[in-house]
């Protein structure tokens, strides 16, 4: 049966800001999540939008006055083959759970953004990306089918090859097409959990880039970590990780029988009591130069865990706290191959602020799935972490959007919380037979939350 709360809980996303109240459902099983959606349409809620893990940064998964779906418990592997790798799973369960299940076979999640704690469900919605995207693109490309729940609370089975709008609407549509409650998913075959890493460290934004291409062709994973506070010939400085799945023989004999071990556990929790502003432009410059400086200037063969390579940040629980009471804003843009000087300005701009940016992370895309508001796209791709409170940010985002809008770029709108519709529409050209496919599916508007809203989603 489902679990209602009977009083309006306050829900953010992960960078904490922009909080909004409504009423929060757990329902248990496919016939209850039906029945909810069934008597939303009549019950006068301000929208209904599903919830995984709450790992996207804005407010995607909220719903101001409306209804909440949690997947919480909707949690749990059906099925995997070990032959195969095929694993049919309800959407609530997450890529840790997947890894966790997966690795004693030699089975690995397809794609994996810089966090494993993701539903399936909330992976499919974001259509997250990896270190791996010019290889095996983003996740939706990996999932056989899926069963979505639509507003009139039909249950669907929609698979790529058959249901191809309503398939890739739902691919990066942040939720607005149903909710998901299954999906049959590929995983990746490995010989070991542990990652055969290479790591050089670059002077510059022209040498990071170039490296990043070069990286392109010899790695199945690569990301560079960059100082976003630099300036001057220091400009775009980065620390560059590369690397692939370590083979049986990469391993030193001492770790050939724990070749598919994983410790998923975090090693320590941040408290909630950091105050603000411990984050700001002196802390984070410092910080900046004593990690580029720690980096070796190359470094080859070094084996890594899962954790130390993909999810770093996941080893400190809510590390999110670290940016305060304030909370954090996280900006990330695509723009295509060819406007690289556009990249370099980008890192002008913030240097020049200076608006504080620890997690910094720069890399190329691959080629795009069909998905109608899927993210990523050929191209360089910037994420930034922000402080909330960083004077003159809002300014400085206003600047960044129109600099992405005006050389082809876009958004991801599992981060964004503040682009303007307009420039969204001019980002995303496809949104308009979104919002077709929507108001096939759902005519009186059942499905809604705070991202839609801003943006007419």
């Amino acid at each position: 049966m489902r679990r209602m709360t009977g009083n309006g809980v306050t829900l953010t996303g992960w960078g904490r800001i922009a909080p909004s109240t409504a009423e929060l459902a757990e329902p248990a099983s496919d016939a209850d999540a039906s029945a909810l959606l069934r008597a939303a349409g009549g019950a006068g809620w301000g929208g209904v939008i599903p919830r995984g893990l709450g790992r996207s940064y804005n407010n995607a998964a909220q719903s101001a006055g409306g209804l909440v779906l949690s997947t919480a418990r909707l949690n749990q592997i059906i099925s995997l083959d070990p032959a195969t790798g095929v694993a049919l799973c309800e959407a609530g369960t997450s890529l840790e759970q997947l890894m966790v299940a997966g690795l004693p076979n030699g089975w690995f999640v397809p794609v994996s953004p810089g966090t494993r704690q993701v539903t399936i469900g909330g992976a499919i919605a974001a259509d997250v990306h990896g270190k791996n995207h010019h290889v095996a693109g983003s996740f939706a490309s990996h999932v056989r089918e899926l069963s979505l729940l639509l507003p009139s609370g039909e249950l669907k089975t929609v698979v790529p090859d058959r249901d191809q709008e309503l398939f890739w609407a739902t691919a990066g549509g942040m939720g607005l097409t149903g909710l998901i409650t299954r999906a049959a998913v590929q995983l990746k075959k490995v010989d070991t959990s542990l990652v055969r890493v290479d790591t050089v460290r670059t002077a510059d934004i022209d040498e990071t880039m170039r490296a990043l291409a070069e990286h392109d062709a010899k790695y199945g994973y690569t990301v560079a970590w960059s100082d976003s506070l630099a300036t001057g010939a220091g400009l775009g400085r980065s620390v560059i990780t590369s690397g692939d799945f370590a083979a049986v023989d990469d391993l030193p004999a001492s770790l050939r029988d724990k070749r598919f071990d994983f410790d998923p556990r975090a090693r320590i929790g941040a408290p909630d009591v950091f105050p603000p502003g411990l984050l700001n432009r002196r802390t984070i410059r410092l910080a900046n130069e004593l990690w580029y400086r720690k980096a070796p200037k190359l470094r080859e063969g070094e084996i890594q865990t899962i954790g130390q390579f993909f999810h770093p940040l996941d080893g400190i629980r809510n590390w999110n706290r670290v940016y305060g009471p304030g909370g954090f804003r996280q900006y990330q843009y695509v723009l295509p191959f060819g406007q690289e000087e556009a990249v370099r300005r980008s890192f002008e701009m913030v240097s020049a602020l200076p608006a504080p940016s620890f997690v910094t992370v720069l890399k190329r895309f691959g080629d795009a799935d069909p998905g109608f508001l899927s993210f990523p796209r050929p191209g360089w791709t910037l994420a930034l972490d922000f402080p909330a409170r960083t004077p003159a940010l809002l300014p400085l985002l206003d600047l960044l959007d129109r600099l992405v809008m005006e050389h082809g770029g876009r958004v991801y709108l599992a981060k964004d919380g503040h682009v303007a519709r307009r420039a969204f529409e001019a980002m995303y050209p496809r949104v308009e037979e979104f919002r077709r496919i929507r108001a096939g599916i759902d005519p009186d508007g059942i499905l809604a939350s705070d991202l839609s809203r801003r943006l007419g989603l």
